[in-house]
């Protein structure tokens, strides 16, 4: 069973989620960096965060494409708007999964069972801290392993 991460209280989401993909890339297991990050949110927000790793960091690249893409199975992180266990059944990534929607997932079980670590990533705007909540609760009540991170504000 997956272990569930808040980051709450992120002033902005991309920025704040383009370093966590850089940092989740960085660390390694043994000679192994986790290379696999499946990230799912609302499309317009996946095109801003696809154009802003571009971006970021002049000194750096992180490879992303998006689910349908043809390099999917070979690229370290993957975009979707849904997660729909058969779609993800033609690549590997299952290690993190990053959630920046406010929706609860509705395959949370599956995520779960496939990916180590699961991680939500809540702003600072009062509906998206009003929805991360319920979600929060909601993984408390299927009994996940918790912790919450408050960023108070980190972009």
């Amino acid at each position: 069973m997956a272990r569930v991460d808040f980051h709450s209280q992120v002033s902005d989401k991309l920025t704040y989620t383009c370093r966590l993909a850089r940092k989740i890339c960085s660390i390694s297991e043994g000679k192994d960096p986790i290379k696999n990050i499946v990230i799912v949110g609302p499309l317009q927000t996946l095109k801003g965060l696809d154009q802003l790793l571009w971006t970021f960091s002049p000194d750096e690249f992180l490879p992303h494409c998006f689910l349908d893409d043809e390099a999917a199975a070979y690229t370290p992180i993957v975009f979707s708007e849904h997660f729909d266990p058969q779609a993800f059944s033609q690549i590997p990534h299952q290690d993190v999964f990053i959630h920046l929607g406010q929706e609860f997932l509705n395959d949370i079980e599956k995520i779960t069972e496939r990916f180590d670590r699961v991680v939500e990533v809540v702003s600072t705007e009062e509906h998206d801290l009003l929805a991360g909540r319920e979600r929060y609760k909601q993984y408390r009540t299927m009994g996940l392993e918790l912790f919450n991170h408050d960023q108070k504000g980190a972009s």
